[in-house]
């Protein structure tokens, strides 16, 4: 499905931080694609039927691979996406901690689970739920994490004895053809992980062929995606769009806040779908949090290029338009005037809920920060969003802060803490609202890639059971007096009818 690194003609892949091309990929045809579906379904039968142990030990080659090669991964991601090579260290550091974690894990996820019940129309059964793998998992991939957001997502696949076929975005290929690589180098069985490049036309042909599909991207496609998904039933899960709400306290550790903030919203570009995006300040510590805020600004040297070519549009628009309504800006503000795609890291303060900036999906390194009279008033900001990936709490009180997280409606919140849930692979993550559905990480994480089946064992066959055809009224008489036996006594709930 994939080239060697030597085609001239296909998909142009340049480098975001110099516009320069370092590769070109073919474009799988929808009949490429459906070849590779169906090599990966025959890999398939094959992978599942090998124990957990024989999974583990082809991930810990991959594992150690990743760590032998870690120099090569990392400079493949900078060349193709842009990002400061710190930033390509945490994916790799990711890839091997996961394939560490759900080899390790998976097992005891996917096992049988034993079922009980009360229902004196089953005594004597045992009852199970057993996992089965989905067949072939079809994974679309975005261009802002080429290892974690696509690679990423097949690790717990495979562990769940899925074969996976990864299209990456056309922006970032290269890193999921290494993967590839790395897959074949391990002796990993053939066709139980490919790689299929190409736009948009290749996913559509993914997504059409495929058992499952794992989307990470933006919202407006994740609609398309689970609207085929949906026609075929079949399952998706959906990553989509994030708005990400920081609300500063009063009471909160100004440096720890600060260091959240710039954090939160430069790293990686701020091309993170759990960027923080905007920030609302309590009043008591406004200025406080602010003018330390911007010292750190100024302290910010590499935040890495725009990956994606029209984002770099739409983070200018929305600055423009902040600025337009009334908005100040602190620090940055303009995009970078070399060959390469960046924009300065930008601070902006004076800022409501009028502007792009606060209302809609920036993906970039701009942070817009507004004074509030109170919590309730940044919770309910936080809230006026169509969006609700994740939400992060700086604050000392942290009963009161746990309180006010209950309140957000999103998927996620850290308190006193930034984005390094992520890389806690037993936490979920997942979006609400129009951030997505379904999950990854945690069990549901690898659960979503199975179909359970439900098992019913008559260990003690009657050749007649009391309520079976031709119908005998003593018998219901008896099953009756036997319901009310087990479950006709009135509760117990204490003194004055409490518990």
């Amino acid at each position: 499905m994939t080239q060697p690194h030597t085609l001239t003609a296909g998909i142009a892949v340049d480098n975001p931080a110099t516009g320069a091309v370092i590769d070109h990929v073919e474009e799988a045809s929808a009949a490429d694609v459906a070849q590779a579906v169906a090599r990966a379904r025959r890999a398939q039968h094959g992978w599942a039927r090998l124990s957990p142990r024989a999974r583990a030990r082809l991930f810990a080659r991959a594992r150690l691979w990743l760590l032998s090669h870690r120099q090569e991964v990392v400079d493949t991601i900078v060349a193709e996406n842009g990002k400061a090579a710190e930033d390509a260290i945490v994916e790799v550091v990711y890839g091997v901690t996961a394939f560490a974690y759900w080899a390790k894990k998976a097992p005891r996820l996917l096992g049988n689970a034993r079922v009980r019940t009360l229902s004196p129309l089953v005594l004597g059964r045992r009852m199970y739920t057993r996992r089965v793998p989905v067949g072939v998992v079809g994974i679309i991939g975005p261009w802002n994490n080429p290892l974690i957001n696509s690679f990423g997502d097949a690790i717990p696949a495979l562990a769940a004895g899925n074969a996976v076929v990864l299209k990456p975005s056309e922006y970032t290929p290269m890193t999921a053809l290494l993967m590839e690589k790395m897959t074949r180098e391990c002796g990993w069985p053939d066709g139980v992980f490919q790689v299929v490049t190409g736009a948009g036309e290749t996913g559509r042909a993914l997504v059409d062929t495929a058992d499952f599909i794992m989307f990470t991207g933006s919202t407006k496609t994740g609609r398309a995606v689970a609207a085929r998904a949906g026609e075929r039933l079949v399952p998706c899960s959906l990553e989509l769009g994030g708005k990400d709400a920081l609300i500063v306290l009063a009471d909160a550790n100004i440096e720890r806040a600060v260091n959240l903030a710039v954090h939160g919203a430069l790293v990686n570009g701020g091309q993170m779908c759990t960027s923080v995006e905007r920030v609302y300040v309590e009043a008591a510590v406004y200025d406080a949090f602010v003018n330390r805020l911007r010292e750190q600004f100024a302290q910010v040297a590499d935040v890495g290029a725009m990956t994606f070519p029209p984002q770099l549009s739409t983070v200018t628009e929305h600055v423009d338009d902040a600025a337009r309504r009334g908005a100040r800006v602190l620090h940055g503000g303009h995009a970078g005037a070399g060959p390469g795609r960046f924009f300065e890291p930008t601070l902006l303060v004076d800022v409501d809920h009028s502007m792009a900036c606060m209302r809609e999906e920036t993906f970039g390194p701009t942070l817009p920060v507004m004074k509030v009279a109170n919590a309730e008033e940044a919770v309910r900001l936080a809230n006026d969003s169509p969006y609700g990936l994740q939400a992060t709490i700086a604050g000392s009180d942290t009963g009161r802060a746990r309180r006010l997280a209950e309140q957000l409606e999103v998927g996620c919140v850290t308190i006193n803490d930034v984005q390094s849930n992520y890389m806690a692979l037993g936490l979920p993550m997942g979006g609400w609202k129009e951030s997505g559905l379904g999950v990854r990480h945690g069990a549901e994480g690898i659960r979503k890639y199975t179909k359970l089946q439900a098992v019913s064992v008559n260990r003690f066959p009657l050749s007649r059971d009391l309520h079976m055809l031709p119908f005998n009224p003593a018998n219901y008489r008896f099953i009756l007096n036997l319901v009310k036996a087990i479950h006709g006594r009135r509760p117990f709930f204490g003194k004055k009818g409490t518990r």
